[in-house]
């Protein structure tokens, strides 16, 4: 019992979690105040119930009664109002081979995040690789995890953030000038 309580604390102490956020604070004004300070390399993730609590020291978890597509949608809007971020989406390479008869509403699910992500920079990778991309990025950069009710194996949205006022053409259209002229 002793072991399983000092475990217990050092994973409170390595970790930074919130609860469910506290009441009167939505989502969306919970976005509002955390995406001024997110920047380039920093995800937020709107992620099923059953993801993993994760103990890196930069991963923040709150929880919330959103739907996952509300969730997502409310993100979406966020990020949209923000001039100095955009997102890289990346989904979970799984999802589109979860079968509707062991996930009842999953087709529904995919077709209703394909329509609110149609028109975004979205990429597929598996599940295990994200979780350990958001692990590493956890050790140095923050993470706003949003856990939602949703109940739909692999259905999380990871949201790189990138640089909202300097593109990835900029940055290697100034790297070769810069090589040019030996630096």
């Amino acid at each position: 019992m002793f072991a399983a309580s000092v475990l217990l604390s050092a994973v409170a102490l390595t970790s930074t979690v919130s609860a469910p956020h506290p009441a009167g604070d939505s989502l969306g004004q919970i976005l509002a105040s955390r995406l001024p300070a997110l920047g380039h390399r920093n995800w937020v993730v709107v992620a099923d119930s059953a993801y993993p609590l994760q103990v890196s020291p930069g991963v923040e978890t709150i929880t919330v009664r959103d739907d996952q597509i509300t969730a997502v949608r409310k993100v979406l809007a966020a990020l949209k109002r923000t001039r100095h971020v955009r997102p890289t989406i990346f989904l979970d390479k799984e999802m589109a081979f979860v079968p509707e008869k062991s996930a009842p509403g999953i087709g529904k699910y995919r077709k209703d995040l394909g329509v609110l992500l149609d028109g975004q920079p979205t990429a597929r990778k598996l599940h295990e690789d994200i979780i350990a991309k958001l692990d590493e990025a956890g050790k140095t950069f923050n993470v706003l995890l949003i856990k939602t009710p949703q109940t739909l194996a692999y259905t999380s949205v990871f949201f790189q953030l990138e640089c909202g006022y300097w593109s990835g053409a900029a940055e290697q259209a100034m790297r070769a000038e810069m090589k040019k002229k030996g630096q």
